[in-house]
């Protein structure tokens, strides 16, 4: 994949609608550096969360002290805790004060994968592909928490955790409904690169479209 530090996104790129930063973001490379360790996946699978529109996202019943980093500046890292046993990496977009933001849902492993199944507590002869196929396994497999990542600049070139240029664009993305919430289900908010076996556990090129 090259050398690192790979070029890092600016915050102009987040500075977007997250239906437009969603699909843009399949094929970039997220990145975590762990001392001489780093880590690094191939984003395969988004959802976007939209702010007070979006019955689903967690800042339409308004701004918190748990949820400001949603209504913060673009490209920031905003990390919550689910079903009391995972953590769920985003990213915030649009300008600062306007919530809204992108879900991570599944990554393909590039590198540090020895590293990544000590973290997720597997043997490192498991199938390559339960290290990072959902949003849990993913901030697992790279170390990331609340504590120590929420609100982390995703573009700063000093940060230990960025999103980077990829080699190739995907060939064909898929967009489809969102998967694990109860509301605003049928909303087509979830950027998937076709045909990736990496993706999360329900398969969406049954029933998905292809991105315009």
């Amino acid at each position: 994949m090259g050398p690192f530090r790979l070029r890092i996104l600016p915050r102009s790129f987040y500075d977007r609608d997250p239906r437009l930063v969603g699909p843009d973001l399949l094929g970039k490379i997220l990145v975590r550096h762990q001392g001489r360790k780093v880590l690094a996946g191939g984003i395969v699978e988004v959802e976007a969360y939209l702010g007070a529109d979006d019955p689903a996202a967690h800042a339409s019943i308004g701004r918190t002290s748990r949820k400001s980093v949603l209504f913060g500046p673009p490209g920031r890292a905003y990390v919550y805790f689910i079903y009391g046993n995972h953590y769920c990496l985003n990213v915030s977009c649009l300008p600062d004060g306007v919530p809204g933001g992108i879900l991570f849902r599944a990554l393909e492993p590039l590198r540090g994968s020895e590293e990544m199944f000590k973290l997720r507590g597997l043997t490192e002869n498991s199938d390559l592909r339960r290290l990072t196929s959902g949003p849990g396994k993913l901030a697992a497999a790279f170390g990331i928490t609340r504590e120590h990542d929420n609100g982390k600049d995703l573009t700063d070139s000093k940060s230990d955790l960025y999103i980077a240029e990829g080699g190739t664009l995907p060939s064909r993305v898929l967009i489809t409904k969102r998967i694990g919430i109860k509301k605003a289900v049928e909303m087509p908010l979830r950027y998937v690169v076709a045909g990736n076996r990496f993706v999360s556990a329900v398969r969406p090129w049954s029933y998905g479209r292809p991105r315009p």
